[in-house]
């Protein structure tokens, strides 16, 4: 939301923006609550990658959580710049994840180990190639929503054969802080004219970013768990000083 003190990046080019005043707190930050709030979304990927690489986990599911940083990081440089080459910063890695979560969710079930991998690189690369060129505005949403919308039936899949009641919690706190998050998005982005007139903003697409930070934590751990059980690791969800919930495994000696 556009206001008034000088900025560093100069005008805004990005396709849009958020109901946020810009530059209060410093010229080089557009968007200061917008990009502060990314932070929990790369400390819990942190958690969820030194999790995955000291008990061994698949390598797909370190390269996943670092998938999430480098959206978390991307999407800090687009809010803070406001500029459209930042805003494909956050964009393309969103794609380039939901590919990730479509590999990892239907992999187990395909005969055909390389065809997969190298089909979602090059359709990465291609969106790439072309959000570089081509400014996509409602076509990425929709492209984005489909991507979306694939994996669906496969995590309910893997829900209703889990057995395990913490494993499931992980389902439905993913499913809560998804409709809470999106909530926060709809508010700020379609009643911002309002919002802006309460003695308070409650910053919407910034509670969206916490909130999809837990809820990419959520998943990636279900889907850990649920990759655990294929492997016969003997998975077991338990909590980090009572609180954060991961996945410990006890993997056979052959292992």
């Amino acid at each position: 939301m556009a206001d008034g003190i000088s900025s560093f990046w100069g005008p805004v080019t990005s396709s849009h923006e958020w109901c946020e005043k810009n530059y209060v707190y410093s010229s080089y930050v557009a968007e200061f609550y917008n990009t502060i709030s990314n932070i929990p979304c790369i400390l819990l990927a942190l958690i969820g990658l030194l999790s995955s690489l000291i008990q061994r986990f698949e390598k797909r599911f370190s390269v996943l959580h670092l998938s999430n940083m480098a959206l978390a990081i991307g999407s800090m440089m687009y809010h803070a710049t406001l500029q459209h080459v930042q805003q494909q910063s956050d964009e393309t890695p969103m794609v380039w994840e939901m590919l990730l979560y479509i590999y990892i969710l239907y992999s187990p079930d395909w005969h055909y180990r390389s065809t997969m991998p190298t089909f979602l690189f090059l359709y990465g690369l291609s969106f790439a190639v072309l959000h570089s060129i081509i400014r996509f505005n409602i076509g990425f949403k929709l492209h984005y929503i489909i991507l979306c919308l694939l994996c669906i039936p496969r995590v309910y899949k893997y829900y209703i054969y889990t057995q395990n009641t913490s494993a499931k919690r992980l389902a439905k706190s993913y499913v809560a802080t998804l409709f809470l998050g999106t909530l926060c998005w709809f508010g700020d982005r379609f009643f911002c004219g309002q919002v802006s007139k309460w003695p308070v903003n409650p910053q919407g697409h910034a509670l969206w970013h916490v909130f999809m930070g837990f809820n990419a934590y959520f998943a990636n751990t279900f889907l850990m768990f649920c990759r655990a059980q294929q492997r016969e690791w003997r998975p077991e969800v338990v909590r980090f000083m009572g609180v954060l919930p991961y996945v410990r495994i006890e993997k056979p000696k052959t292992q």
